[in-house]
Parts: C-alpha cells; sequence; structure tokens
C-alpha cells in the first residue's frame, strides 16, 4: 500500500511559535475551517503565539463570537491537540507548564485543560468545575462561584449606578423626614445604632471568610497602605465616599454580604415606620425603590444572589426584633437587657413605648417676624 506523506502543516506543528498569519491560515485550511481564516487571520491577525493561547471562550465570546457548536467544538479539539504537542513553547511563552507541578497531581488536575465560558463566570476542566485552590495555582485568580442568577441572567453596566441611584433617593427622603419629625433623635440614633451594629457584623463575616468576586470584570488585586496612617487615610475616603461608586470610591471583596442591600433596606423601613400609615404614595415608593435597588444590585453582577438575600434578611430581622423589644417598656429596664444590650438600654433609656409620627416645622421664626406679627 501507498504510505500518505504529511503535509507540510504537520510537518511545522513542533514549531508552532514561529508561525505567521498566512502559517496559521493554511493550518485552518488542511483542518476544514476555510470558512474563518478572514476572520481570525484577515480581521484579527492570529498568529502561532496567539493561537496557541486561543482558548474556547476566546472562540465564543467577543469579538469572534462563534455560533456554530459543532465548529466551535471541533476548532477547540484541534487547538489542544496542537496545544498539547507544544507544552515547551507554551511554557516558554507562560500559558502552561510543561509538566504538571506536583501540587496539580494532588489535586488531580494534570493533563487538563481548563476555559472560561462567554459569560466569563464559571471555569471549568473537562467535566467538572475547578475549585479556588486549583485555578489559583494556574493563574492566581480564584473564579466566580455558581449562582443561579448571574449565571442565568447576563450583567448590566449599568445597574450598579441605577442600585445606588435608588438609595440616593431613599437618603433624602429620609433626611426629610428626620428634619420634619418631632422625635428627631430618638429616629437618628436609632438609625446609627442598627446601621453600626449590621456593619460591625458585615465586618466580622468579611474577616473570617473571603469570597471570591462575583464576576471576571471586577479587577481585584490585593493592595497594601503601609503603616497605619495610610490605612486610615484609605478608610477615611471610603468613608467620605460613603462607600459609592458614585462618589468615585472603589472597593472590592468586601462580600459575605452586600452592603447596599443592607443601606436601602434599612432607609426603606425607617421611611415606612415613621410616618402615617396613610400615607401610601410613600409607602409605595420606598417600597420600590428598595425592590429594584436589590434587582439591580444582582444585575450588575456586583454581589452573588445569596449576598442580598442574606442582608435583606438580617437587616429586616434586626429592624423588626429592635423596635419591639422598644416598644416593650417591661423590657427596657430589665436586669436581663442592661446585660446582654447595654447600649440598646442606653439609647433607649428615655423612650416609654412606641414613638408617634408627629411633624412640626423645625425652624423657629425669626424675631423681625415676630415683633411684626406681635
Amino acid at each position: 500500500m501507498e504510505q500518505k506523506l504529511p503535509s507540510v502543516m504537520e510537518v511545522l506543528e513542533d514549531s508552532v511559535s514561529a508561525w505567521s498569519c498566512k502559517q496559521v491560515a493554511q493550518w485552518l485550511q488542511e483542518r476544514g475551517f476555510g470558512e474563518y481564516v478572514e476572520l481570525l487571520c484577515g480581521q484579527h491577525r492570529l498568529d502561532g503565539p496567539s493561537l496557541l493561547a486561543l482558548t474556547e471562550a476566546d472562540l465564543r465570546g467577543p469579538p469572534l463570537g462563534l455560533t456554530v457548536l459543532g465548529d466551535i467544538k471541533r476548532l477547540t479539539i484541534a487547538l489542544r491537540r496542537l496545544q498539547r504537542r507544544n507544552q515547551a513553547q507554551m511554557e516558554e511563552l507562560g500559558l502552561r507548564p510543561a509538566d504538571s507541578s506536583p501540587a496539580e497531581q494532588l489535586l488531580g488536575t494534570a493533563g487538563k485543560e481548563w476555559s472560561c465560558d462567554g459569560a466569563d463566570r464559571r471555569c471549568n476542566g473537562g467535566d467538572r468545575f475547578y475549585n479556588g485552590t486549583e485555578l489559583r495555582l494556574r493563574n492566581g485568580r480564584t473564579p466566580p462561584l455558581p449562582d443561579i442568577f448571574l449565571d442565568s441572567v447576563p450583567r448590566i453596566p449599568w445597574a450598579f449606578a441605577m442600585a445606588e441611584a435608588c438609595g440616593v433617593i431613599l437618603c433624602y427622603m429620609f433626611i426629610l423626614i428626620l428634619l420634619l419629625h418631632r422625635h428627631r433623635s430618638i429616629l437618628f440614633r436609632r438609625l446609627c445604632s442598627l446601621m453600626g451594629t449590621v456593619f460591625l457584623l458585615r465586618c466580622c463575616t468579611m474577616f473570617v471568610t473571603s469570597l471570591s468576586v462575583p464576576g471576571q470584570h471586577l479587577k481585584c488585586a490585593s493592595k497594601t497602605y503601609g503603616d497605619i496612617w495610610g490605612k486610615m487615610q484609605r478608610a477615611l475616603l471610603i468613608w467620605s465616599g460613603f462607600g459609592m461608586t458614585l462618589t468615585g470610591v472603589q472597593t472590592c471583596g468586601d462580600y459575605m454580604f452586600s452592603g447596599h442591600t443592607v443601606v436601602i433596606t434599612l432607609l426603606n423601613f425607617f421611611v415606612t415606620e415613621y410616618t402615617p400609615r396613610s400615607w401610601n404614595l410613600i409607602h409605595t415608593i420606598s417600597w420600590v425603590l428598595n425592590l429594584f435597588g436589590i434587582f439591580f444590585i444582582l444585575a450588575a453582577h456586583e454581589h452573588y444572589s445569596i449576598d442580598v438575600f442574606i442582608a435583606f434578611y438580617i437587616t429586616t430581622r434586626l429592624f423588626l426584633y429592635y423596635h419591639t423589644l422598644a416598644n416593650t417598656r417591661a423590657f427596657q429596664h430589665s436586669r436581663r437587657a442592661r446585660i446582654w444590650f447595654p447600649m440598646f438600654s442606653f439609647f433607649e433609656c428615655n423612650v416609654n413605648g412606641p414613638v408617634p409620627n408627629q411633624y412640626h416645622w423645625p425652624f423657629s421664626k425669626p424675631a423681625f417676624m415676630k415683633s411684626m406679627i406681635g
């Protein structure tokens, strides 16, 4: 029988890192992907090194955006075979080690490819998803955790700004109520007490457990601020901007439960609690802003769904428990309250029962007006 001679590209497959765009185009033609030559080599100038770096996620996502599933899979298989034959060159390019490390062998990841899906939210290897330790070994970053909402709803880049806008509107509503309420000092210290308690709990949860970012669009990197003064300046910057991206503050890694959800939910509950029950329009607007704010946080992929759920649950329960205890006169003066809730006993020492929703103009009339009226 006549033996089939290898093609020129098969002979050169062991030196892919030296290929030009023309040789990549020839390789694609020989593999049956001629229809993509113009896209890959003409428009995006794919040469040998970039061909070795190409992944299935690159084929699926922008700017390539291939839509034929069979072509994507066949081209991915051809790429993996090519990359396997050029492990030494990939190592030189910093793409992938030639041999698996002992840690990878221990984790059972040797010889497997990994890639991210088109939304850049989850990374897999073969038939299973990698855990955080494995991907730290490969690329130094932990992939986002699986989340049914974030995996199903595409990211809306402007949604987080809208969530903060909802919070700002609720804040203005509460400030107006605070100015006009007769018992404004009680409202203000209750807000400070509840807000401080929830955010102290949030700090504790962030300290004990660190979660990966919910999306690859969040560029997180560890930073050091030197001495204690550098850290205090950073804390003051975050505090002065109220932790909002609208004010230019950028934070990352502050997960476990959502601080934005805490703020808008607490403001909503204060607005609805300390306004008359007949103000249905105000209550409706407040709840709409609260719910839409939560949706925008998730739509922006800035927090996991569990972050928002836990924040909403903790905030609402704490608000209701606090006001139940504050409205129970017998509990306020009990020994148990002074032992377990010393700050609560201090803040509520002069409050006897529910706070009535009474309003008045907080500013007195000028002296010349009084004399004119008199």
